[in-house]
């Protein structure tokens, strides 16, 4: 039995606005949002959807928090933002 090659790690850049937007989190929330964006790096798992325009991007849901960011090239990503689900789209 094979079993397939677990895909290369992403690259991951944070804008000043997606670090504050972190730190404004409580931190045990912040450590969760952590883990999952962890997991997306590693295994390119979890709830991943491209932004509809006018939004350019990606979203990554992590439990009531969305992360958004784009896709610099096949390997890295940049956070831009990190908003609560009631926040995030306004």
């Amino acid at each position: 039995m094979s079993e397939d090659a677990a895909p290369d790690r992403i690259a991951v850049a944070w804008s000043p606005e997606a670090r504050a937007d972190l730190r404004a989190i409580q931190r045990q929330t912040a450590m969760q949002i952590l883990h999952c964006v962890d997991r997306y790096l590693i295994n390119r798992a979890g709830s991943v959807k491209k932004l509809k325009p006018p939004r350019t991007g990606f979203r990554l849901r992590c439990g009531d928090y969305r992360v958004f960011f784009d896709q610099r090239d096949e390997n890295s990503i940049e956070i831009t933002g990190v908003r609560n689900r009631r926040e995030a789209y306004r």
